[in-house]
């Protein structure tokens, strides 16, 4: 544990820690809005300085040209999740990007027009697919299978998985679950799943939210078909940054419908304003306009931390923090308290969610203690301890604090 604290210390100072009066806070809620870089107002400075000195010039002449600009996140997001840099694109926002997505991959027919997902899916993705459903002309209520699991817990097992995928393959065409369950904080065994998906001839996509800079990814080693994140949890790019694309690059060979506009368009013929799209072999070629240079610039200086420290070190980390958590957590002997996230260290990320009594009381004092964590209505607090910038310290704390709420 020396180790660990000496390291996530290093990388600690590196980061903004809100503070409460003069007090640092205990910071637990990197899986909602991860903490900002320090280095990263000098880099959005820096692009602000380009407008300010060369205007629209700064799109070719600037030290980051911007009609490039989007290119500095490609590799380090690609090696993030596991994926060849061709298969990755940063633009828009996450829902944005999954409609996007859909429009290429949900392909429903009269016989095979259904989607799976767990159950507790991120909400945004159901609005998202329900409005894809109606657009095609299909009832949700009707096209829609959750996963769900078979003691009615928070858990879902494989078998959970296989036995739902089996029963509903005839009908469902398409996949659709969160890596890393944004509720329960459950880790996905996406390999094993996209496997039997392409058995079963269905799409495998997967909403990385809370699995992108959490857990270590092989999108392409899995072959995924189609998967997208966001850039604010974990890789900590700023409220509001761009979401990260994923698109198995077999499917550049083949002909796939998608929304199209000129910055998907081929390089060298994007500014002769050409009638007819030439789409980059790319999954550049999902990009529609041209990208948003201030919001990319701290999540761009985010990713070249990610890229000094590697995932496979970053989640050994992770993993040392999550399961010490776990282990203080399951020795409180109280009944205010339900552990909903698997034990299993290996089936979850960072984050370690409870079903929590006398919710509304526990999230004032926990703040009272300077301590910063999310909830979820009606009942769930979600922990998150980030290897980048939390330290067993911290976990200390609130286990400390959080028993002599429970005790009042």
């Amino acid at each position: 544990m020396k180790d660990l604290y000496s390291q996530n210390h290093l990388y600690r100072n590196n980061f903004n820690i809100p503070k409460i009066g003069n007090s640092d806070v205990i910071y637990f809620c990197g899986h909602s809005l991860g903490l900002k870089q320090k280095n990263s107002s000098s880099q959005i400075n820096a692009e602000l300085e380009a407008w300010e000195k060369l205007a629209v010039e700064a799109h070719h002449r600037s030290e980051n040209p911007w009609v490039s600009f989007h290119e500095n996140l490609i590799s380090q997001s690609a090696s993030i999740v596991g994926a060849k840099d061709n298969e990755v694109v940063v633009m828009n926002s996450l829902t944005v990007n999954l409609h996007l997505l859909l429009v290429s991959f949900y392909k429903p027919s009269k016989e095979k027009y259904k989607i799976i997902i767990e159950k507790n899916a991120f909400p945004s993705d159901i609005y998202a697919l329900k409005s894809q459903i109606r657009f095609h002309g299909f009832d949700p209520d009707e096209s829609i299978i959750e996963i769900e699991s078979n003691d009615n817990s928070y858990y879902i097992s494989e078998e959970d998985i296989i036995s739902c995928l089996q029963s509903n393959a005839d009908q469902s065409c398409l996949l659709l679950m969160g890596g890393v369950n944004y509720l329960s904080g459950q880790a996905f065994n996406m390999r094993k799943i996209t496997k039997l998906c392409s058995n079963l001839g269905i799409i495998a996509g997967f909403d990385l939210a809370h699995a992108a800079g959490n857990i270590e990814l092989k999108l392409n080693e899995w072959k995924v078909d189609f998967a997208c994140w966001c850039g604010y949890k974990y890789l900590n790019g700023g409220p509001g940054c761009p979401s990260g694309v994923f698109i198995n690059e077999k499917y550049f060979k083949q002909k796939v419908n998608r929304f199209e506009g000129w910055w998907g368009t081929d390089k060298l013929s994007r500014f002769k304003m050409e009638p007819d799209f030439m789409p980059i072999k790319s999954a550049e070629a999902w990009q529609i306009s041209n990208p948003p240079i201030f919001s990319m610039a701290p999540l761009w200086s985010s990713l070249n931390m990610f890229h000094q420290v590697g995932m496979k070190r970053l989640r050994r980390y992770g993993l040392e923090l999550s399961d010490y958590l776990y282990g203080s957590l399951k020795d409180i002997d109280s009944k205010s308290i339900k552990i909903i996230s698997p034990e299993s260290k290996y089936e979850r990320g960072c984050q370690i969610s409870l079903v929590v009594k006398n919710y509304n009381n526990l999230r004032e004092e926990l703040l009272n203690n300077h301590i910063i964590c999310d909830f979820r209505e009606p009942n769930i607090l979600r922990i998150a301890p980030v290897p980048m910038y939390n330290t067993i310290e911290d976990i200390n704390f609130f286990i400390s604090v959080l028993k002599k709420i429970i005790k009042k």
